[in-house]
């Protein structure tokens, strides 16, 4: 992206198995490492949907992420 830098990474993964807060680290440094963003500056949590829809019945995961960009 000519002209613009990721400031920040928000990122929240739904999904009611496999629990994924024991590998948060190393998303987190995955990812940073894939937006070029010190680690401090990518977010990830996990959460469930209380065993509700697609997600909750086990049959997929989902993802929401926001991004923080910065004119360079």
């Amino acid at each position: 992206m000519t002209g613009w830098k990721i400031v920040n990474a928000d990122l929240t993964i739904i999904a009611q198995k496999p629990k994924l807060m024991q590998y948060n680290l190393a998303m987190r440094t995955n990812l940073a490492r894939v937006l070029t963003v010190p680690v401090d500056c990518v977010s990830v949590k996990a959460t469930t949907t209380e065993q509700l829809g697609f997600a909750g019945r086990e049959e997929g995961i989902a993802a929401m992420c926001v991004v923080l960009l910065e004119r360079r």
